[in-house]
């Protein structure tokens, strides 16, 4: 594996997962998807770990989904590319579930997958400087595999304005909808997930896992939509119509539907 995917562990036991494609504004491909699911797994066996922070590598914290990729699984048959969306399906439901305690430092914009990544998140801590929007309806797509997390982030109304319209979602806005839980200056970011880091450090290891696992079970179990979910994303990208919204956006022109709006 490359180093797509950056892991540092400091003498706390505070381990930082930064997704590092700066140029490809952290977008994450088979590879990153790979990579990252890895990370969380080996950083929940160390034992010597007691909070994850994951963020972005630059300015942007994800793009999600990397669209070269999703259009060149429209050539592949029904069945790699169901497999392909469950590994991303596989790493949502890992990061949701991890036997430790997760911050999202969304240090600039999510789009996509990466509203995803926040939403996986125990606590999600946002710069000003980030913005938020889930776009696939545009690229005749919807985000299917993030879906159950984002709901249970934001809830059901919220979900039906902006999984359908794709509008922008300002920090604030991103706040008062519950997606994120603070919104700071970007120059007290890092203070304020210090802040708390040090209040999670505070807490027994094994009564925070059990109060994830208490939450989590009060809340329904998301895992029974994964592989409907993955089936759902992987029939839509290789559609033509996903297709046809892909190749638009690639080629910078407007899709198909959208030439008399």
């Amino acid at each position: 594996m490359s180093d797509t995917v950056l892991l540092g562990i400091d003498s706390r036991g505070v381990a930082t997962l930064t997704l590092n494609r700066v140029e490809k504004h952290n977008a994450f491909d088979d590879q990153v998807v790979a990579e990252l699911t890895a990370k969380l797994k080996q950083v929940e066996a160390d034992s010597t770990v007691r909070v994850v922070v994951l963020t972005g590598a630059g300015k942007t914290f994800s793009a999600g989904g990397d669209l070269n990729w999703m259009r060149a699984m429209a050539n592949f048959s029904r069945e790699q590319n169901v497999d392909d969306a469950m590994k991303l399906a596989d790493l949502m439901e890992t990061l949701d579930t991890l036997k430790k305690p997760t911050i999202a430092r969304v240090n600039g914009p999510a789009y996509g997958g990466g509203v995803g990544l926040v939403a996986c998140c125990d606590v999600a801590i946002a710069s000003e400087a980030a913005k938020f929007a889930l776009t696939e309806v545009r690229l005749g797509l919807i985000p299917a595999v993030i879906s159950p997390y984002v709901i249970a982030a934001i809830g059901p109304r919220e979900a039906r304005r902006y999984f359908l319209t794709a509008e922008p979602i300002e920090a604030k806005t991103a706040y008062d909808m519950g997606l994120v839980h603070e919104v700071v200056t970007p120059d007290i970011l890092d203070e304020t997930i210090g802040i708390i880091v040090t209040a999670l450090l505070k807490g027994g290891p094994k009564a925070i896992l059990a109060a994830k696992a208490f939450i989590a079970e009060q809340a329904g179990d998301r895992r029974a939509l994964k592989k409907k979910t993955a089936q759902l994303i992987a029939e839509l990208r290789a559609s033509p119509e996903g297709q046809e919204g892909l190749s638009a956006f690639l080629e910078k022109r407007n899709p198909d539907w959208s030439k008399h709006s």
